[in-house]
């Protein structure tokens, strides 16, 4: 798969989930400085992230954690943009994430019920009115904004609307940047898929101090 300029703003342009619009980020004055050589995942070539470019603390990393979560639950801080997973003697998983501008925040218990790798994006109704320019449909690949992988969050068997996913703007991680998903680095989200089944338990916090920031 080749990359463009256009193709890759095409990406940008879309949404950070089902229904959600992908606010504007104003952008680092060198954007191709963030991605690293090309790579291969289930046949899909896109751009890797150069972790250089990420500040550590938004890299995923294992530090210590006391919750009174069950092992294996995924736990969002909105405040302080990590994500966890929770492992065994008060430690869990960080990863860096991009959440919720003002006013779109959500917060409470979800669960995974919906996995897909490199999924597409179908705009809903509502969202072709205010942003008429977005496609009709997105298949999943390289540009779509919802990078490689997608889990969908349920709640009561309702699709809440909201995912937790990959980006074509790893700057935005540590932001304020979406309607309300969970944005991750693409080589995170793509960890994250492999730990967590259907059914993973998710809790979304409105705030929850870091121990280790």
């Amino acid at each position: 798969m080749s990359f463009t300029r256009r193709s890759f703003m095409t990406g940008a342009l879309a949404l950070t989930g089902a229904g959600h619009a992908w606010p504007a980020l104003s952008q680092p004055a060198n954007t191709q400085a963030f991605f690293g050589p090309p790579v291969v995942d289930n046949g899909v070539t896109y751009r890797s992230t150069n972790l250089a470019r990420i500040d550590r603390k938004w890299r995923r990393q294992i530090v210590p954690y006391d919750s009174i979560e069950p092992q294996g639950t995924v736990v969002v801080d909105t405040q302080n943009h990590f994500l966890y997973v929770i492992f065994e003697n008060s430690t869990a998983l960080r990863y860096g994430v991009g959440v919720g501008k003002e006013g779109f925040k959500w917060y409470g218990r979800a669960r995974i019920d919906r996995k897909a790798i490199w999924p597409s994006w179908t705009p809903p109704p509502e969202m072709l009115k205010r942003r008429p320019e977005l496609p009709r449909f997105m298949e999943g690949g390289a540009d779509n904004p919802l990078g490689p992988r997608a889990l969908y969050l349920y709640r009561d068997g309702s699709d809440l609307g909201y995912r937790i996913h990959g980006t074509v703007e790893p700057w935005s991680i540590g932001h304020d940047v979406s309607s309300g998903c969970i944005r991750m680095l693409n080589e995170d989200v793509i960890d994250l898929y492999q730990r967590c089944p259907k059914g993973t338990a998710v809790l979304v916090l409105k705030h929850l101090g870091s121990m280790d920031a």
